[in-house]
């Protein structure tokens, strides 16, 4: 569609932060933070990319509720909807937690 825009920003690697935004007609619509790091050994950015393809459509924040790949497992929990939300996602690896991020959002007035 001409009349969106969507952005996606991101700053650092291993300890990051970053911002999506969500314009409709040149106006802004919708927005969400995140920040996040690596908390142990053996993550894999590929993981992450996977389980981030499968996004919910009824909650297009971050990725599904659970997916896992091998020795993998990656969980995010929400708390609103897409007008006002909060959440984080957690990466497994072997039992161990690895990786933590937390974000927020919700429609711009």
């Amino acid at each position: 569609m001409k009349n969106l825009l969507y952005y996606d920003t991101y700053l650092g690697g291993e300890k990051f932060a970053g911002e999506e935004a969500l314009w409709i007609s040149k106006n802004p619509y919708w927005s969400m933070n995140y920040i996040g790091r690596i908390t142990g050994e053996n993550f894999s950015g590929d993981f992450l990319k996977g389980a981030l393809l499968n996004v919910p459509f009824d909650k297009p924040f971050r990725g599904p509720e659970k997916y896992c790949n091998g020795e993998y497992e990656y969980n995010c929990s929400v708390k609103g909807d897409f007008e006002w939300f909060q959440g984080r996602e957690t990466i497994y690896f072997k039992g161990k937690e690895i990786y933590e991020c937390y974000f927020h959002g919700g429609l711009i007035k």
